[in-house]
């Protein structure tokens, strides 16, 4: 019989939210001993390595509180000047630029100006895997930064694209952790008081998937002699946990003050037991751990894995947090070894810059066994709500719901209530569910889960029913319906592809509007008991597929719903681009974003497109997002929603784009890599677009 998990209860506190919520909220305040500490390390390596903190107490933790800021002058969220240095533009995530060169009168107008191929690209039919580029442009030093999925960093002049210079890691290009070679570009650190003469006192970082964090001076490509081992961190030799992989350093560090804070990426779905997840503070300078973060207590880090960080983080300097978005533990589709609380598992959780104490937790899927990883950066915004100003962050997920909290405290902007869900059919054996599901009253949920999607018609006509036949072998009762061993599993509407990927939610401060653009993708995950699977197991793709989830008593499969032509099974459109007032909560337009492409032919605009990437949003009212599987970078109207200009690039644009002005004259950039998640075609090219001169 199914066996329902306690409701949340300690370590954490419950509290009711100020705004009239109905439910009591778990808030994580927690006081588990492991959450942040200064681990030992082995004496064999560099003194250049060793960690500086000290472990906090439990007593310590459980009141923890963000430190005081040492400067005189308080830090604003936005940048008073326009930034464009780090993986989201900004340390808010807010996407935002105040330039408004470009505005909606003459987006129309806008012309390439310059483009680079890097030359760093494979399509996977030869010796090398195939790449998948995902990097943020950084505008920083007066230079255009750029990481390529080869491991090498290209400083390029901003005006026209021209090599100034290049450092190559020789990392070995091989798919140790991902099924593609992947890279999400670079991150920029530059001391407060630079040395005159002294070399990296500006540094450029980038992370290899065998687990090296190279930092090179910014100026002139050398390495730093002075950060870990003559440049080079090995963020590996804190892999002391199940060490099944690589601590893969795809995502850029994220950099806030002196401080490198560091996630890592792993193996989906491989294993029961994995590495952990861990966030390590690094110096800037010289490479020192400052401190970690442990997502999960010791017991369970032996005998489950990962809760880790993968994407990129956002950080308050005024408040002295950083967010960690939180992944979900091992293994993701069963959790029969898991079935204790784990609290910071699929969570927002909001951290010390200086100690790595947690401040205050919120967990958004309890007993995760979906796979449903925070992979966004949460956006931090000051809205006014009710006419009361309110710091707040917006958290954007895989299950297309935004929770908005107080980033200061955790605690509901608009309520955020726990509501039953399914239990399981019986057919897995020692897993146990949630009773329960934090659901947000607003915003609106990106996408209905409250019942299974129509059945696309033209799809099951042309499939002669095959479509219909699937739906009626997949087992759904709504939002958080478990895994299943029976039929064809278990629809999920969304799951693994997700409602919201990694590029997260752009923010407009002045009219307080989020842009986010969305998918509308069905897949379906069955499990196998170890014998079945072993006869079922016919390989995987790109996130799809069969994976072992060795150890585990089950293994699994999940597919997108297609028919035998590759056409989707459920009605579009497959995604859009949606604005939100954030003063109210309520949806200010919605539209299908960029065409879906199948055997070279382009459809109905209506139908929209999957996306993977986020949006940028300017003072002069644009919109600027790639992410389609058309290929194309576009502009849209910030007020209405109207698309304003497109071009065509060499591969969907899988990265946020970034904006800056260089000499007078503002520019826009996008990478244009590909990813097979969207369709075979991969690119290697920058292209940067501005006004006729």
């Amino acid at each position: 019989m199914p066996t329902s998990l306690p409701s949340p209860s300690t370590p954490f506190k419950f509290v009711t939210s100020g705004l009239g919520a109905v439910t009591a909220l778990a808030i994580g305040f927690t006081s588990l001993p492991l959450l942040a500490q200064a681990p030992s390390v082995d004496t064999e390596q560099s003194t250049a390595q060793e960690p500086s903190g000290e472990q906090a107490s439990p007593g310590e933790q459980e009141n923890a509180t963000p430190k005081e800021a040492t400067s005189a002058a308080p830090i604003p969220l936005v940048p008073g000047e326009p930034t464009w240095d780090s993986f989201h533009g900004q340390l808010n995530a807010q996407k935002y630029s105040p330039l408004d060169q470009i505005n909606t009168d003459n987006v129309g107008e806008l012309e390439k100006v310059w483009e680079v191929h890097t030359g760093d690209v494979a399509d996977g039919s030869g010796d090398l895997p195939a790449t998948v580029w995902s990097a943020t442009p950084v505008f920083a030093n007066e230079t255009l930064y750029i990481g390529t999925p080869f491991y090498r960093i290209l400083a390029l002049d901003p005006a026209n694209g021209e090599e100034k210079w290049s450092f190559d890691t020789q990392s070995s290009l091989e798919a140790l952790t991902q099924p593609a070679l992947k890279n999400r570009g670079v991150a920029y650190w530059e001391a407060d008081t630079p040395e005159a003469g002294e070399p990296c006192q500006k540094i450029i970082y980038m992370g290899t998937m065998d687990a090296q964090l190279f930092a090179v001076d910014a100026d002139s490509g050398e390495q730093c002699a002075n950060f870990a081992n003559n440049g080079v961190l090995d963020a590996n030799q804190w892999n002391d946990t199940n060490e099944k992989w690589p601590l893969s350093l795809l995502q850029p560090p994220t950099v806030v003050g002196d401080h490198l804070i560091l996630g890592w990426a792993g193996m989906d779905w491989a294993y029961e037991e994995a590495p952990p997840g861990t966030v390590f503070s690094i110096n800037a300078r010289t490479g020192e751990l400052e401190w970690t973060f442990q997502a999960l207590s010791d017991e369970m880090r032996e005998q489950s894995g990962t809760a880790n960080v993968w994407t990129h983080m956002s950080a308050d300097e005024e408040l002295g947090l950083v967010y960690l978005p939180v992944s979900s533990p091992s293994p993701n589709y069963w959790g029969g070894n898991r079935t204790e609380e784990v609290p910071l598992g699929t969570s927002t959780t909001a951290v010390d810059i200086e100690t790595g104490e947690v401040v205050w937790s919120r967990q958004w899927v309890h007993h995760d066994i979906w796979d449903y990883d925070i992979n966004a950066a949460p956006t931090l915004m000051d809205i006014t709500v009710d006419g009361e100003e309110i710091p707040a962050l917006i958290q954007a997920t895989k299950m297309g719901f935004l929770f908005v909290v107080n980033r200061e405290t955790g605690e509901d902007v608009w309520p955020i209530e726990e509501r039953p869900v399914p239990s399981g059919d019986g057919s897995v054996e020692g897993e146990v569910y949630a009773p329960t599901q934090p659901f947000p009253t607003k915003p609106a949920p990106l996408l209905d889960q409250s019942e299974k999607p129509n059945v696309w018609a033209l799809a099951d006509a042309v499939s002669f029913g095959e479509c219909s036949a699937l739906w009626d072998d997949l087992s759904y009762e709504g939002m958080y319906t478990p895994p299943t061993t029976q039929g064809e599993g278990t629809l999920g509407f969304p799951i693994s592809a997700g409602g919201v990927q990694w590029g997260g939610v752009a923010f407009d401060p002045e009219s307080q509007t989020a842009i986010v653009n969305t998918s509308h993708i069905v897949q379906y995950i069955k499990l196998y008991n170890r014998e079945d699977y072993d006869k079922a197991d016919s390989g995987s793709g790109n996130e799809s597929g069969f994976a072992p989830q060795e150890g585990a008593p089950y293994g699994m499969r999940l597919e997108v719903a297609l028919n035998r032509w590759g056409m989707p099974c459920w009605e579009p459109p497959f995604g859009e681009l949606v604005a939100l007032d954030m003063t109210t909560g309520d949806i200010k337009w919605r539209r299908p974003m960029g065409v879906s492409q199948q055997y070279g032919f382009f459809m109905p605009e209506s139908w929209g497109s999957p996306t993977i990437g986020g949006p940028a949003v300017t003072a002069g009212n644009v919109v600027f997002i790639g992410a389609s599987m058309d290929a194309k970078v576009r502009a849209y109207s910030l007020e209405t929603g109207e698309e304003l200009w497109s071009d065509q690039t060499e591969a969907p644009s899988v990265s946020n784009p970034a904006v800056y002005e260089y000499n007078g004259r503002q520019y826009v950039a996008f990478v244009s890599g590909g990813n097979s998640i969207l369709k075979d075609q991969v690119g290697d090219q920058v292209a940067v677009y501005a006004l006729p001169e």
